[in-house]
């Protein structure tokens, strides 16, 4: 079964959910260590889940910032993804900026939502006549208390795969 098709079954069955995060540590290994998790997923929103262990802490025992960032990068980009046509277009981090708020002591759990009216002004629209874009998603991430540990804004750009020029040495 193909990733498109275990990502549609998580968004109404638990064991595809399951199966989805089990397969993003293996997707993605430099993420395996934090524990990220998709705890919900739609067509128009993401909620994922940063633990609050070991692995995840900074040297006063709170939520490490480069984790919460992170969490910021994977949380969008892996939305965008799977609303996007991943063999028609190609995202690629541009810029990453974070706003902390307050320091994180339990689990961080962050939220970004788009819609297709969102896709179609920020994405589809430019690239009529661009040969990219740049969408900024902001995400936010509470703690299980609801303190808002951070803001971040995530820029991609996006770009058509025939419009990508690649330069082999």
């Amino acid at each position: 079964m193909n990733t498109t098709k275990i990502v549609q079954k998580a968004k109404t069955s638990s064991f595809y959910l399951w199966l989805l995060n089990f397969g993003l540590t293996r997707m993605i290994p430099f993420n395996k260590p934090h524990g990220f998790k998709v705890v919900e997923i739609s067509d128009t929103k993401i909620r994922t889940k940063l633990p609050y262990k070991y692995l995840n802490f900074n040297h006063i025992k709170g939520l490490h910032a480069c984790a919460l960032a992170t969490l910021s990068e994977f949380s969008t980009g892996f939305l965008m993804i799977s609303r996007l046509d991943p063999k028609k277009y190609r995202i690629i981090l541009k810029t990453l900026e974070m706003e902390y708020h307050y320091q994180g002591k339990m689990d961080g759990i962050g939220t970004f939502e788009i819609n297709d009216a969102w896709l179609e002004t920020k994405v589809y629209k430019p690239l009529e006549s661009a040969d990219s874009t740049v969408v900024v998603c902001e995400i936010k991430i509470h703690d299980t208390d609801g303190n808002h540990l951070t803001t971040g804004k995530v820029h991609w750009q996006v770009k058509s795969w025939d419009k990508v020029k690649t330069k082999v040495n």
